[in-house]
């Protein structure tokens, strides 16, 4: 990369086109070292690669940093002539050029010194507060009867130790089924304490040091605040509107969310006469118990029809069938045995390789997320992604398998999205706030019937009943507007304490949770030091309900009875997947739509009651 960023510089070529190739050489470079040392340092088992493969990201922001300051290379790009260019290379030419005044190209000599500064510094601050969260798993010691409630595989899988205590961790495969089964008020409190304490106190440090140095960025360059700065290059276009976003959600789901909280509160009084409110370790334990009395729907039930080798299984068909793919599983070296591999072929052509890493170990990443491996270029690079989550091995709740299409929605964009010229358009390099659309979309699937029966079936082979996926359906529907009111009260976290960096973050983000949300926080806890999201998202947590809203319009354009209708699918694929970040995100949603998306389809949804 660096020979090539010098003959730019050297030569200067007069040629547009010339320059822009030589950038976009320089750019795979550049990103493919980042794309391998990132996945590393958060999935390798081995804690010095892990250490190692840090220090790499670190060296290589250090790289992107140096370049993007880089005072000449900028003089010779903005010397092109943008006359002639096709759009797609004129939109190259037009971001790169963006890029280097974001980074503060143009200032002086001083400036450009203190955001090197800066960008070097949250390189290591954000690793530093991911990696505290993904180290810091916490266990509470109970005794067998405070299992009571949780399903017997569950059960079979913590025996007491020598000292008759079981072992529960704040792991996903333990923490989501402890929270929504046990009957141990205390115990679920417990844990959920330790939970949402998650990285406390350390992490409290790291988030106010992160949080002064974006608002200082921002301000060197010409912005009034960071949410301003991040959000200048997102669909949504301004601090301002991320504020009145929040503000327009927050009233659109008012009257579904009090509905919801009425009927939970009704039924924790049946257990509490005296209570008053529901809290964060109460919220998925009632939630369940009256999906399961008035829905008739038993989560502990549910679960016997996803055993984890066929849903997998059926993910890939359901999403072969749905996109024309076809998964071939290879036998390819990986960082660890329980990595499989497959190469993805559309119409017999080799398209990319997706790479599964689906179960919780110890030092790996603790959520769930779709990780680049290899940027796809045309006639150059074959596109490969690796999708990273923490499910169990065994029976999975039916909200594992959402999550798991949700994530695999994004690895589809990576593969289709990945025959580009230009590797900074490649794949899921649309606007930030695009990103979750098509990912959302895909957990449709996960909630159809016909498509569940393909692959959801208990031990005797038997698919899960129609009738029962109908009060699933009816079921997940209650709780949506909590849910959408919870969603926006993270998202005003995220803006708020960016927007206002408070010396007191604690008690800033449970005045905002008790703002907007309906669901009380508990006192103990500090929500902030483990919502990993304000390390990569920043100010931008509004991305999840912004996709929402684009994503519930996308899904008006099929047929809910016949979700496999190629015509449609392939349509979403060819106008939504393939073309990348190689146009405003908008303006592919018109195309695919046949107009500007709207919140209509958002609000019909959100006030429907089944």
């Amino acid at each position: 990369m660096g020979e090539t960023l010098e003959r730019l510089a050297r030569d200067a070529p007069g040629d547009t086109r010339e320059v822009l190739t030589l950038w976009n050489d320089a750019d795979i470079a550049l990103r493919g070292a980042d794309t391998a040392a990132g996945l590393l340092a958060e999935v390798h088992p081995d804690s010095e690669v892990r250490a190692l493969a840090e220090k790499l990201v670190q060296d290589i922001d250090r790289v992107r940093t140096d370049r993007n300051l880089d005072r000449g290379l900028f003089d010779v790009v903005a010397a092109t002539d943008a006359a002639g260019l096709d759009a797609v290379t004129l939109r190259m030419r037009e971001q790169v050029l963006r890029d280097f005044r974001r980074s503060g190209v143009d200032r002086d000599e001083e400036v450009r010194g203190r955001l090197r500064e800066i960008s070097e510094r949250l390189t290591v601050l954000e690793q530093e507060f991911g990696r505290t969260i993904r180290d810091d798993v916490r266990t509470v010691r109970l005794t067998p009867a405070e299992l009571d409630g949780l399903p017997e595989d569950f059960v079979a899988a913590h025996p007491p130790a020598d000292d008759g205590l079981v072992s529960v961790t704040t792991d996903y495969p333990d923490y989501l089924p402890f929270r929504t089964f046990a009957r141990d008020a205390d115990a679920r409190r417990r844990l959920t304490i330790e939970f949402d304490s998650r990285g406390w106190p350390a992490n409290d440090v790291v988030l106010h040091e992160m949080l002064d140095l974006r608002d200082e960025k921002a301000r060197l360059l010409g912005f009034d605040s960071w949410p301003d700065y991040d959000a200048a290059v997102k669909m949504i276009g301004s601090g301002r509107a991320i504020a009145e976003f929040i503000d327009r959600i927050s009233a659109a789901a008012d009257t579904a969310g009090r509905r919801d909280l009425d009927v939970l509160l009704a039924r924790r009084r049946a257990d509490e006469p005296a209570a008053t409110t529901v809290d964060r370790s109460e919220i998925g334990y009632y939630t369940e118990l009256i999906r399961r009395e008035q829905y008739d729907v038993d989560a502990r039930e549910v679960r016997r029809y996803f055993d984890f080798p066929r849903v997998r299984a059926g993910l890939l068909e359901v999403t072969g069938r749905l996109f024309g793919l076809e998964y071939r599983q290879v036998d390819v070296p990986s960082w660890h045995a329980d990595v499989t591999a497959y190469d993805v072929f559309a119409e017999g052509e080799r398209r990319g390789r997706i790479y599964l890493d689906l179960h919780p170990r110890e030092g790996k990443y603790k959520h769930a997320a779709q990780f680049d491996l290899v940027g796809g270029i045309t006639d150059r690079l074959l596109p490969e992604g690796v999708l990273v989550c923490n499910f169990s091995r065994g029976l999975m709740e039916h909200q594992h398998v959402v999550t798991l299409f949700h994530e695999f929605g994004h690895l589809i964009h990576h593969v289709l999205g990945g025959r580009q010229d230009w590797a900074r358009f490649s794949g899921v390099a649309t606007e930030w706030d695009f990103v979750e659309a098509p990912s959302q979309l895909l957990e449709e699937w996960a909630w159809d019937a016909k498509i569940l029966s393909t692959f959801a079936v208990d031990e005797t082979g038997t698919p899960i009943p129609a009738d029962l996926v109908a009060r699933m359906r009816a079921a997940k529907d209650f709780g949506k507007g909590i849910n959408v009111l919870t969603q926006i009260a993270y998202t005003a976290v995220s803006y708020l304490l960016h927007r206002d960096r408070p010396a007191d973050h604690t008690a800033a983000v449970s005045g905002a949770l008790s703002r907007y949300g309906l669901i009380a926080d508990l006192p103990e806890t500090h929500f902030q030091s483990s919502f990993g999201h304000l390390a990569g998202y920043t100010s931008a947590y509004y991305t999840y309900m912004w996709s929402l809203v684009i994503a519930k319009d996308l899904f008006s354009a099929f047929d809910p009875d016949d979700l496999f209708d190629s015509a449609v699918a392939h349509r979403y694929r060819d106008r939504i997947l393939a073309p990348g970040g190689s146009r405003d995100a908008a303006d592919s949603v018109t195309d695919f739509l046949g107009r500007p998306f709207t919140f209509d389809a958002f609000a019909t949804w959100l006030n429907a009651i089944r």
